[in-house]
């Protein structure tokens, strides 16, 4: 039976949501674990607890989660290692430390989500071809409408593509954030998963009240035309054509070359991509959408056929287009979806950055590149993270591995869907 709306008053109220971060650069597991339990000094108990730690305390990583919990309550515990650790201080400022001892503690409350963490052994993965429930069970639950998901996997996991891709035929529409965590010389893993250490991929699925909004920054900006792959072997681009021309990829890069000032000429010879259409519906002889691109390595060059090779399997029709990396780019795309962001959300409650570690000091030559243009967007939202070998974000609607990005989770509530009325109480 419903209950009367005029007894609506006497129910217990919600609990507010709260997100409270912490930061520490000490030397010492032990002395980085007092610092953060002091900054964030809470008897309530979290939700959700997310640990970024740096590869300094590698060797003491096994000790990391139960001195935590110690000091910490929540109800799960994720996080993983990183190449650098994104964190907000003691004062309130987003921090981006790279190659130095760092220790980043997130503390969530989420009133109305629905959380459910799971832990994947990717040693031996469902068939892709198969069918999704497989791949479902290894989540241990099926997604709702509205759900979302966190994703970290450790760096000696196999087929990590492959996971990606069948986590994203199971969870279609679900947005994951996150990335392969950084790499260490001790003998265990690099992730953290309720008070272990283990490798795999661990995650969290997100429902009900909150969910995670994906910004994925590929730093890159396009030069010269959008070419069609005309003959393709494996991920061996041999011919592009441009209308009725047709050339090898190499003399194609040429005739752009002639029209580059000297500074992007410089950056060619060590900042080159090749954006790969996702939809060949979308793209104009001319296209300046990022997102219509996957931003993929160029890995070799053929010179006796001008042929291409691309860390992407191509196939013929597909449409490409040279792109460079540099500061400014990485820069003005990341300004630009985050004031997106900014109108869609005003509000985000925390903010997830999973970046490569090529971007940092080695893109921006200053520290806090990206965290200082989230913090420009977003001028109080916490935000935490990791310096990654890989980030896993969506690209026109499909999850992809990426390199040399920022892909960011923006904490966001929403408007639970409520799952259907069983047929007695609908009838009623």
């Amino acid at each position: 039976m419903a209950a009367f709306p005029f007894l609506r008053w006497l129910e217990p109220a919600e609990p507010a949501a709260w997100c409270r971060s912490a930061l520490s650069q000490e030397a010492s597991l032990e002395a980085a674990v007092e610092a953060v339990a002091g900054q964030l000094s809470s008897k309530e108990e979290a939700d959700l607890a997310l640990v970024f730690v740096s590869s300094a305390y590698a060797s003491d990583l096994p000790r990391l989660l139960p001195l935590l919990s110690q000091r910490l309550r929540s109800s799960h515990w994720l996080g993983c290692v990183g190449g650098g650790v994104v964190g907000t201080d003691p004062a309130g400022v987003p921090r981006e430390l790279e190659r130095e001892p760092a220790l980043s503690v997130t503390l969530l409350r989420l009133p109305g989500a629905r959380l459910h963490p799971f832990q994947i052994d990717t040693s031996q993965l469902p068939d892709l071809d198969g069918p999704a429930e497989p791949w479902i069970d290894r989540v241990g639950t099926a997604a709702g409408a509205s759900a979302s998901m966190l994703l970290l996997v450790d760096p000696s996991s196999p087929a990590i593509n492959d996971l990606i891709s069948g986590l994203d035929y199971a969870f279609a529409g679900v947005d994951k954030v996150g990335g392969i965590a950084g790499q260490h010389s001790a003998s265990h893993g690099s992730l953290l998963f309720d008070g272990a250490v283990c490798t795999g991929a661990v995650g969290c699925l997100i429902d009900g009240a909150w969910r995670l909004d994906a910004v994925v920054a590929q730093g890159c900006r396009p030069i010269g035309p959008v070419f069609e792959v005309e003959q393709a072997q494996r991920n061996v681009v041999l011919e592009v054509s441009l209308g009725q021309r047709r050339n090898t990829p190499v003399a194609a890069l040429q005739e752009i070359l002639t029209a580059l000032t000297p500074e992007e000429r410089e950056l060619v010879k060590h900042s080159l991509f090749l954006g790969v259409g996702r939809s060949n519906f979308s793209l104009s002889s001319s296209s300046e959408d990022s997102a219509a691109f996957l931003v993929r390595n160029l890995i070799g060059v053929d010179p006796r056929n001008g042929a291409v090779a691309v860390a992407e399997r191509m196939r013929v029709g597909q449409q490409v287009q040279f792109q460079l990396r540099d500061a400014a780019a990485s820069s003005q795309e990341l300004r630009q979806l985050l004031a997106n962001q900014a109108e869609r959300e005003p509000e985000p409650l925390a903010a997830l950055v999973f970046a490569c570690l090529g971007r940092g000091q080695g893109l921006y030559g200053r520290p806090d590149g990206d965290v200082s243009l989230c913090r420009a967007a977003f001028a109080t939202v916490p935000i935490a993270g990791a310096f990654c070998n890989g980030e896993i974000g969506p690209v026109a609607g499909n999850t992809h591995l990426h390199g040399y990005t920022a892909s960011i989770g923006f904490l966001v509530p929403q408007e639970p869907v409520d799952p259907p009325a069983p047929a007695a109480e609908a009838a009623a």
